[in-house]
C-alpha cells in the first residue's frame, strides 16, 4: 500500500474559548496513532497509509462531538500517487 499524505482541519462548533482544547485532543490523539504528522497553523498534515489516515479522520469527528460540539466542519486534502508520496520530499529544501 502506497504512502500517501492527508492534511486534516477540524472546525468544531463549540463555544470560541473551547476551540483550541478541543483541537489539541485530536492533535494528541494523531501523535498517540504513531503516524508522521506535523502540525500546521491551519491544519495537521499526517503521513501514512490512507485507509489508516482515513481512520483517524473518523476518530477526529468524534473527538469533538464527544467534547460537545453540535457539529464538525473538516477540511480533508489527500496527496496520493501510486508510488506514494512523503511530506520529506515536498518540504525538505525549505528546512
Amino acid at each position: 500500500m502506497a504512502i500517501v499524505n492527508v492534511s486534516l482541519q477540524v472546525i468544531p462548533n463549540v463555544p470560541e474559548s473551547q476551540i483550541y482544547p478541543v483541537v489539541d485532543k485530536v492533535i494528541d490523539m494523531i501523535a498517540k496513532s504513531g503516524v508522521k504528522y506535523e502540525v500546521g497553523p491551519m491544519e495537521t498534515t499526517m503521513e501514512g497509509e490512507l485507509d489508516l489516515l482515513m481512520e483517524i479522520v473518523k476518530k477526529a469527528q468524534g473527538i469533538c462531538v464527544s467534547e460537545g460540539a453540535s457539529r464538525v466542519c473538516s477540511v480533508v486534502k489527500i496527496d496520493y500517487k501510486e508510488e506514494g508520496v512523503t511530506m520529506d520530499e515536498k518540504i525538505s529544501k525549505y528546512r
